[in-house]
């Protein structure tokens, strides 16, 4: 596995000194935090009487993440979501299509799939990584099978060459969900760049964000036209604000999936210090790894295990107690003193919707039982008591 940045800040460790001044401080799971010029950039946005969508701060952020992941069209989106509802749009998606994903994931996704008629497959992950299992995947198509949606969890990215080559094999699609996994590398490619279609999120919970909003990366150059046209309310809108037309008017399905210029003010300046942001998320993702180390070694407790040839953005981190029952007391244990600690998440199978309107393949060896053990710790830019985290943990398995 590789790091982003081999060269890391000292950031997450504290002298005993600040160790014992911050014993009772209280730690949450996620802080969203100003890195960069956003609060500048969100006022010359108010200055320049332009908040709506297409204004100075959207467009650059339009040619940012164009130059930065090298791929034909990119566009900023009011939400992951609404990359994912567009992405689901342009593969012409309908009922009696299935789209095959992990169970493991956020129910964005799955609902993507759902509001086109489709049906989501869902399939058991990997252990090591909680991505989608590639052989799991090529066993679950059949022939209304039209796409594959690997979810890159926590920001490791999942196995996109066995992927890749499963999609082509089948005549699918392949849409990278890569909501966490922003700068995140696979073989040297970025998460996102390697489907037809890739989709971020800028939730305030992610690494780089603007309280919420998205991007979809238009790999397929043959998908560009048409993404504008759904993006923009099924409108040629963008083509007529180019000049290209004389008028614009209907021409497609589609919604009002545009950031609007406030949130893409602030998102152009965590653009800009996402290079900085994600070292020292990586500096802790690294520092709770080495702590915890030797918990794993003895068997108390399962690390991720990113594959030696990607590189990890620090977007989560987590670790899996032995069951349930033991994760809930380690949750427990760190909330009484001031840290909080998630689970994540409640398989899409096994939730009523997911019941509804899709179906599992397959035998579920990893998902459930291992959903059932995960914690994920506090990662926020700025997080500096990651000792003191280990510490804790550290001290709730020499009790028990």
């Amino acid at each position: 596995m590789g790091l982003l940045a081999p060269q890391i800040p000292d950031r997450c460790r504290m002298t005993k000194d600040q160790s014992r001044r911050r014993g009772r401080d209280k730690v949450p799971f996620n802080r969203p935090g100003l890195v960069g010029a956003e609060a500048d950039y969100v006022g010359q946005a108010l200055a320049a009487h332009k908040i709506g969508p297409g204004g100075r701060f959207s467009r650059a952020c339009q040619d940012w993440l164009g130059a930065a992941f090298g791929v034909p069209l990119a566009l900023p989106t009011g939400s992951c979501t609404a990359a994912l509802e567009i992405a689901a749009i342009l593969l012409d998606l309908g009922p009696g299509d299935e789209v095959i994903m992990p169970s493991f994931g956020y129910p964005s996704t799955a609902n993507a799939v759902v509001r086109t008629g489709a049906t989501p497959v869902f399939v058991d992950v990997e252990p090591a990584t909680m991505n989608i299992d590639p052989g799991a995947a090529e066993a679950a198509i059949t022939a209304r099978s039209r796409a594959i949606v690997p979810i890159h969890y926590g920001g490791v990215p999942a196995d996109m060459d066995r992927l890749s080559a499963i999609a082509a094999r089948h005549g699918l699609a392949l849409v990278e969900d890569a909501a966490n996994a922003f700068l995140s590398t696979h073989r040297g490619r970025r998460c996102g760049t390697m489907g037809a279609l890739g989709c971020f999120s800028f939730h305030e919970t992610k690494a780089v964000h603007c309280g919420q909003g998205g991007a979809l990366l238009v790999n397929d150059p043959a998908l560009a036209p048409r993404a504008e046209i759904v993006l923009e309310k099924g409108t040629d809108r963008r083509v007529f604000i180019r000049g290209e037309v004389d008028r614009y008017t209907w021409k497609d399905i589609g919604s009002s999936y545009a950031l609007d210029d406030i949130r893409a003010a602030y998102l152009l300046g965590q653009l800009e210090a996402s290079d900085r942001i994600t070292r020292a998320r990586v500096a802790c993702w690294q520092r709770y790894r080495d702590g915890l180390a030797s918990l794993a070694a003895a068997g108390r407790i399962a690390l991720p295990e990113p594959p030696a040839d990607c590189t990890v953005n620090g977007m989560i981190f987590w670790l899996k107690a032995a069951d349930g029952a033991e994760r809930d007391r380690l949750i427990a244990a760190l909330a009484a003193a001031g840290v909080q600690s998630v689970f994540h998440y409640i398989p899409l199978h096994s939730a009523d919707a997911g019941r509804r309107f899709g179906r599992f393949h397959g035998a579920d060896a990893v998902t459930s039982a291992d959903a059932a053990r995960l914690v994920r710790l506090p990662m926020y830019h700025g997080l500096d008591q990651v000792d003191r985290i280990v510490g804790l943990i550290g001290d709730f398995f020499a009790a028990a």
